[in-house]
């Protein structure tokens, strides 16, 4: 203790000498009222709003969107560049939503560069994404379809007067966040196979373990192979006298389709229903953008009955603007909301063709000449060679924080599963994914869903970025999330319903709850840690069992979808009586094999051992239970 004061009173005099003789303490504080900054005034939010028509102006013109390339000569419903801008005062940000399918990175980082230079707002404040409507003119080259050459230029232009004219809309603003759920409204498209009807690549191979829209044939599927989101999340900006300006929507559903001509689909069509509802005769902007829904679209396929309530285009726009119209009506307006935005950019491999396929998709193209593809084959022949030729490419993500609400951005056709992966470990509970944001880099199934194949598996343009794209995709934005928040990402845990405190209250061995986002690792809930293994060929986070029971406060239970998979659970150690308790829910006919299929195996793999005991489905859908040898059953317990 005296030796601190000691060097205090040192440091002191030091201080004093060098300060000309003053008072260290007297002079600081002298010297720190003086240059001190005013005290800062709390943002206050500005915002703008505006509408650019993109519409084609030449016909014919080539829509993006399906396999082989195809050209339209009318419009049913205008194209638009939906544009808002908002400020705190210090830092400004602008929104672009434009009716297209996808747009490329090089594409709209010019378009950035050149707004830029007219507004002065840096890029990295700047987002611009597509709705993903399939009935818009091409400006990138996909699968089939080139980039129309009149309409890219004539799209560069028109974004860039989007970006300028909402940046100089600014007016005092103020903004809220609602949401709601709409279940009816999406739906998962992509369903596993059964093992016994494997589909056929497009480069002559069995893999095709799951693909889109096969759940036509429900006799062909065991069942969806992730879950859906049904999140309408709707970011609302009024003036301060409480007059709408624009609302700025989320939503995963794919798109409508069946759409005649250059048409908005339903995203345009939502922006008319919403402005109807909330203020008809003004300029009010909607602006509908592209949640995650690589995997999703609108019908129901295990429910055909829910169709015919939303077979027309009008009908599913009407619902939807409904449902966010009553949403908003709760929504509490804030004025004060500060703006942080961070970028970030990465380069990603392709999977690129081997030899013996690079040489069979020369040999195909070869054949073509000059004129574009019409197969599959030669679709994804000609998909391998550019491939090759690009190796990687450089993506981008963002992250965008205004008050208390946040949105993440990706720049591909993202499942729905990692949509909800980045909302559920957001800081910010207020939270959007937009995808489609800054490129157009193709489909990126989590890692297990490359294993059982698919049309959004297939190496092209349209889903060629390597197979660990979506879980860096995935940090990238958790990261920039907890960047623009200064605060940790959540860790979610589910609740406990009244069945789970059951369970708790037993005391188990181990409790797996199988709610994982994604594996290896499934985790013990009990105190006791005995963590277990999923082996591959598993998907997560799919709808569990009785959710009002498991789980509280409206929370979806959770459940692993075993497609061909397991999970490699912790053995007990102890030799006594025991159970085991379990939800499980069966996918197969039960007369499709001899076995159905095994729910529970202890003992060795490949193999019956003495103590081997397993549990499943036999051909009348009956439990059966197998002991490894024809004893008593009982002296095998552990």
């Amino acid at each position: 203790g005296d030796e601190q004061r000691s060097g205090g009173a040192l440091g002191e005099a030091r201080a004093d000498e060098h300060l000309g003789g003053r008072r260290c303490g007297d002079h600081d504080r002298r010297d720190t009222e003086a240059d001190q900054p005013p005290p800062q005034k709390p943002p206050s939010l500005l915002a703008g709003a505006v509408i650019v028509d993109v519409t084609p102006q030449k016909f014919p013109v080539i829509v993006n969107g399906s396999m082989v390339s195809r050209t339209v000569d009318k419009v049913k419903t205008p194209l638009s560049a939906r544009g808002l801008a908002i400020s705190d005062g210090e830092t400004t940000v602008v929104l672009v939503v434009v009716d297209s399918c996808m747009m490329p990175r090089p594409l709209l980082d010019e378009v950035k560069e050149k707004a830029s230079a007219l507004t002065g707002i840096p890029t990295g404040r700047m987002m611009i994404s597509a709705t993903h409507t399939h009935s818009a003119g091409s400006c990138m080259g996909a699968l089939g379809t080139p980039p129309d050459p009149d309409y890219v230029p004539f799209l560069k232009s028109r974004l860039i007067d989007t970006v300028v004219t909402a940046s100089k809309s600014l007016q005092p603003a103020q903004i809220a966040f609602a949401s709601t759920s709409a279940p009816e409204f999406t739906a998962v498209r992509r369903w596993i196979h059964r093992p016994d009807r494997i589909g056929t690549d497009p480069f002559g191979n069995p893999t095709v373990r799951a693909n889109m829209h096969t759940a036509r044939d429900l006799s062909a599927v065991t069942g969806e192979s992730g879950p859906e989101d049904p999140e309408l999340s709707l970011i609302s900006i009024q003036t301060r006298a409480g007059e709408p300006l624009a609302v700025l929507a989320n939503f995963s559903m794919h798109y409508f389709a069946d759409e005649q001509g250059i048409s908005a689909d339903y995203f345009g069509l939502f922006c008319d229903g919403v402005k109807e509802r909330l203020a008809p005769k003004s300029a009010f902007v909607g602006i509908m953008s592209h949640g995650c829904s690589g995997d999703i679209w609108r019908r129901d396929y295990a429910n055909p009955k829910s169709w015919e309530k939303i077979s027309k285009i009008e009908d599913y726009a009407r619902g939807l603007a409904q449902k966010a119209a009553d949403a908003l009506k709760g929504a509490t307006y804030r004025a004060d909301a500060d703006i942080a935005m961070a970028e970030q950019r990465m380069t990603l491999k392709y999977r690129v063709p081997d030899k013996q396929r690079l040489t069979w998709a020369q040999g195909v193209v070869e054949t073509m000449g000059q004129r574009l593809p019409e197969t599959w084959e030669e679709i994804y022949a000609r998909e391998q060679i550019i491939l090759h030729e690009r190796q990687e490419t450089e993506i981008v993500t963002q992250a965008l924080r205004i008050g208390d609400i946040a949105i993440a951005t990706t720049p591909t056709e993202t499942y729905a599963i990692t949509g909800l992966k980045i909302k559920a470990h957001s800081p910010l509970k207020n939270t959007m994914v937009i995808e489609l944001a800054n490129g157009g880099d193709g489909y990126i199934p989590p890692p297990e869903q490359h294993l059982l194949g698919g049309y959004n598996t297939w190496a092209a343009r349209s889903a060629g970025l390597e197979v660990m794209a979506e879980p860096k995709i995935t940090e990238s934005c958790h990261l920039l999330l907890e960047k623009v928040c200064k605060q940790p990402r959540r860790q979610p845990v589910q609740s406990r319903g009244p069945a789970a405190e059951a369970i708790a209250r037993l005391k188990p061995h181990s409790w797996y709850r199988l709610d994982e986002f994604a594996g290896p690792r499934a985790l013990d809930s009990s105190p006791n840690r005995h963590d277990g293994i999923f082996e591959s060929h598993v998907t997560y986070y799919l709808p569990g069992p009785r959710s009002e029971q498991f789980c509280q406060e409206g929370e979806a239970n959770r459940a692993a979808m075993f497609a061909g998979g397991r999970l490699r659970a912790h053995r007990m150690g102890t030799r006594g009586a025991w159970s085991v308790s379990l939800w499980a829910w069966n996918g197969m006919p039960a007369n499709a094999r001899e076995v159905t299929g095994w729910i529970l195996s202890r003992g060795h793999d490949h193999g019956q051992a003495a103590d081997s005991i397993q549990l499943g489905l036999d051909r009348q859908g009956r439990l059966a239970l197998q002991f490894g040898s024809p004893g008593d059953p009982l002296d095998l317990l552990p």
